[in-house]
């Protein structure tokens, strides 16, 4: 008796742990508050334990210990090793979700002050989603002292939060605080808003309506951003994937079901420059991409010109049958990658320099995507160059729009034919290296794409890459912004149906060929 009056009188820190040793939520809660307020060094090492469940008492003895991780016990009272017997009726102290969120907010309470603008920030964010009122003087502290913008208004946010959901603060300090709650303006606010309870002043209710419709309204309009951006980010893939489809189908007229293969092709060879490097020299990882991009253009290019030598030649003018041996060949290739590499995804990892995300607005833009965008431009600018100002393209040019009049100028349309299979394969290659950082690499990688780029190509105009260009973003932009009223699968069968009814009106696409044959 002598030693718990001791305790409990040695001051407000050894009060609060008193009343850990009551074996009651509400004592213990209590008590949560006066390790709190007491300012003690050890006060972070005991809410510490108390969450992970290694903070225990002795009810007999009216001591607390600390559970260290490797089974040793510390007296919370000093933070020293404990040394004496342990307590036979030893247990844990039992908290609920309630008091979890509370060891959060105080948690975070006292690390308001810490020296890492990191830390407070993130602190000041565990404090708005817990408000819990006892970390209101940690937060006007913290406040009057705080010196760095981004965390000044992330405390300003979480006293809001705490205000405005104390019952006995003013009605004006309530519409105060649900200003600064209106200008955060995410789904969190909106939330902690929606909580709020009825019974308000009539003057805090308007104030609570008018920031709830703001803040929709709002969410409203990033959440079109949003659409936009993941539509861009689809429309480049789909672009990726089609733009080498477009050259193959419209300067050869091959409807090559085996492209989605060439995509899977590039995507391996990814898979095994990252296995080679991981092997052999780790630190060269992050130049993976850098080193695959190149490999698989060639590798994808010749298999493309072998098809191309082997098969496709023999079938000019029969697009059934060319339809046929190229579905064909796709299980053969399908076959020939699960036989070799076996059917399970394989792991193809992401460099550092297309690892995380950013936030902009109210839409999380990630890195890998937004470097794809880049790189998918950087391909379609380099191949308009090509076909323009070098004599491959020039040639390719003239058997697209006139092949008899090309072969009596001299052009070799079979090497044109050849040359042009392989370069739309190897940028198929080259999509399959963009799409191993957004999709599962497998053997089946290539069938979910080769629909969509077909679409894509007749949509836009066939053998037209700016109308490849047009088609892949419309039709991803659109994708996007259907799915949420229609869902995926739906979505996708109306975008069919609209290119079912647009080919109709415009049976050569958005942007028609030019040329005596093509007009013919």
């Amino acid at each position: 008796m002598l030693a718990g009056a001791g305790l409990a009188h040695a001051g407000p820190y050894e009060d609060a742990l008193a009343k850990f040793t009551e074996g009651s939520l509400s004592d213990t809660g209590d008590a949560i508050d006066g390790v709190v307020s007491s300012g003690n060094s050890l006060a972070a090492d005991v809410l510490g334990a108390l969450k992970d469940a290694r903070l225990q008492f002795s009810a007999a003895e009216k001591k607390v210990f600390i559970k260290t991780k490797d089974g040793k016990l510390l007296d919370a009272a000093t933070g020293k090793p404990f040394s004496g017997k342990v307590p036979d009726d030893i247990d844990d102290v039992i908290v609920n979700n309630r008091l979890r969120n509370v060891i959060d907010a105080a948690m975070g309470g006292l690390t308001l002050m810490a020296p890492d603008p990191n830390k407070r920030f993130n602190a000041a964010q565990a404090v708005f989603k817990s408000h819990e009122t006892p970390a209101l003087p940690n937060l006007d502290a913290a406040l009057a002292k705080e010196t760095d913008a981004r965390v000044k208004r992330a405390l300003a946010e979480a006293r809001a939060a705490v205000v405005v959901t104390t019952p006995e603060s003013p009605a004006k300090a309530k519409i105060d605080a649900i200003a600064v709650l209106r200008d955060r303006g995410d789904q969190d606010t909106l939330g902690l808003l929606d909580s709020l309870p009825h019974d308000m002043p009539s003057d805090v209710r308007q104030a609570v309506t008018a920031a709830q419709t703001s803040i929709r309204d709002r969410l409203a309009m990033w959440s079109a951003v949003q659409n936009a951006w993941y539509g861009l980010s689809l429309g480049s893939v789909l672009l990726l994937a089609a733009i080498g489809l477009a050259i193959t189908f419209g300067v050869m007229g091959i409807i090559n079901m085996a492209h989605g293969e060439m995509v899977m092709i590039g995507a391996y060879v990814t898979f095994v420059v990252q296995q080679l490097i991981r092997t052999y020299d780790p630190a060269l990882f992050d130049y993976s991409l850098l080193i695959a991009v190149p490999l698989a253009f060639v590798v994808s290019g010749v298999v493309g010109i072998a098809i191309e030598r082997t098969i496709i030649r023999f079938l000019y003018g029969r697009p059934l049958e060319t339809l046929l041996a190229t579905w064909g060949l796709s299980l053969i290739l399908q076959q020939a990658v699960r036989t070799i590499f076996g059917p399970t995804n394989k792991d193809v990892g992401n460099p550092s320099w297309m690892s995380g995300a950013v936030d902009f607005g109210g839409i999380t833009v990630t890195y890998n995507r937004l470097w794809i965008i880049c790189f998918t431009l950087a391909v379609f600018v380099a191949l308009l160059g090509m076909l323009r100002y070098t004599r491959l393209g020039l040639e390719m040019r003239a058997v697209t729009q006139n092949r008899a009049m090309a072969a009596a100028m001299g052009i070799r349309t079979a090497t044109i034919d050849a040359l042009t299979f392989g370069l739309g394969s190897g940028i198929a290659g080259i999509a399959g290296v963009a799409l191993s950082q957004i999709d599962n690499v497998s053997p089946n990688l290539g069938q979910g794409y080769i629909i969509d780029s077909f679409m894509v190509v007749v949509f836009g105009g066939v053998g037209n890459l700016w109308g490849t260009l047009v088609g892949a973003f419309t039709l991803g932009i659109a994708n996007k912004f259907l799915e949420p009223y229609a869902g995926a699968v739906l979505g996708k069968i109306a975008i069919l149906v609209f290119i079912i009814l647009f080919i109709q009106k415009r049976p050569r696409g958005m942007f028609a060929l030019k040329g005596r044959a093509v007009e013919a």
